[in-house]
């Protein structure tokens, strides 16, 4: 059974406020080791996606911090010790302090990624 933590992922990126750290777990799941440094509504990064939401379901666990994920028709907040399951059609707000572990389907987060990259260089 493959595993993986923030030290031996074999991706990692850090911009300003965020660092990352992905590992491929094969059977069509990725793990993702995130840490927000600043507040960060990352809505704008998904435009491009069907109703410019992620389109990725995720399952994580919230290690530090809080996490907001907004959908058409609500918001669910996650605290330090909650483990959630976001569905498609959402745009996550993370706070300053925050650390995540997640869980996504690989093929669908390739393809948000690509969007998300996209944005990303656009931006600058």
């Amino acid at each position: 059974m493959p595993g993986a933590s923030k030290e031996t992922a074999s991706r990692s990126m850090e911009m300003d406020g965020y660092e990352g750290h992905v590992e491929d777990l094969g059977d069509g799941w990725t793990v993702a080791f995130e840490r927000y440094t600043m507040d960060a509504d990352a809505a704008p990064f998904f435009r491009g996606l069907p109703d410019d939401r992620c389109q990725c379901p995720h399952f994580g666990y919230v290690l530090s911090g809080k996490v907001t994920f907004r959908f058409a028709d609500r918001e669910e907040s996650f605290e330090a010790g909650d483990a959630y399951y976001a569905p498609p059609g959402h745009t996550p707000v993370m706070t300053a302090g925050t650390e995540v572990v997640e869980f996504s389907d690989t093929a669908e987060l390739a393809r948000t990624m690509e969007v998300i990259s996209a944005n990303l260089q656009a931006q600058g």
